[in-house]
């Protein structure tokens, strides 16, 4: 089942919950799954705030986001991959009230092999 994580500094998202739940409602119809209690009981996000100190981009920077969704592998194709990509990157910076945060989250979606 997707997991999301999203590492912020702190105060960047507002309503960490409302960003978490429209990021699993994106991932699901990304994956073309069913609204269904399996996946939506299943497929979660959490949000991490960060202390500025925490984090640094090679420039010194703390001004980018991070975002991890972990799926099954395939269940995206390449479109898929860049449809989410895109719309999660969007979502974040609708979150923060900063529209050009949409270019500095970094989105890394990772397939999980069965079995682990």
């Amino acid at each position: 089942m997707p997991m999301i994580d999203v590492y912020a500094a702190r105060g960047v998202i507002e309503n960490r919950k409302g960003l978490a739940h429209e990021l699993t409602q994106a991932v699901m119809r990304w994956e073309k799954v069913p609204a269904i209690p399996f996946f939506t009981d299943n497929t979660a996000a959490f949000v991490h705030e960060l202390e500025t100190d925490s984090f640094s981009t090679a420039g010194g920077g703390t001004d980018h986001v991070r975002v991890t969704v972990t799926t099954n592998a395939d269940a995206l194709n390449r479109e898929q991959q860049l449809g989410l990509v895109k719309e999660i990157s969007e979502l974040v910076a609708k979150a923060s009230g900063d529209p050009s945060l949409a270019g500095r989250t970094w989105v890394a979606l990772t397939g999980a092999v069965p079995g682990g």
